[in-house]
């Protein structure tokens, strides 16, 4: 089964991810700190990575780099979710590590 780890402050967001991903067969962690995301990280060994950018330290741009640099998620895909729809952040995400970028608003079946 696929695990994919989602990393949001939004509690709303976290539920509603969760909800869609689990009702498509995917296992999911959710988490509303980016702080524990880490070390959720080393023990759920997720298969996808979703990422809010706009989070307490770290922020999503430092967690991406950050989840870069453990070889076990060095290939694994980091999908950003955010708000932020300017080039800049987008390009920032890319380069962090991001594999594919989503701004919100967007449908959910976006997601599956």
């Amino acid at each position: 089964m696929t695990k994919i780890l989602i990393v949001d402050d939004d509690e709303q967001i976290t539920s509603l991810f969760t909800i869609y991903l689990n009702s498509l067969g995917y296992a999911t962690t959710a988490l509303n700190k980016s702080s524990q995301a880490v070390e959720t990280a080393i023990v759920f060994d997720p298969d996808l990575f979703i990422l809010d950018l706009m989070m307490p330290d770290p922020d999503g741009f430092k967690l991406c780099r950050l989840l870069r640099t453990f070889s076990n998620f060095i290939y694994t895909p980091i999908l950003i979710v955010t708000a932020l729809s300017d080039e800049d952040s987008r390009a920032v995400a890319f380069g962090a590590g991001a594999d594919d970028y989503l701004t919100k608003p967007f449908q959910i079946n976006e997601l599956g």
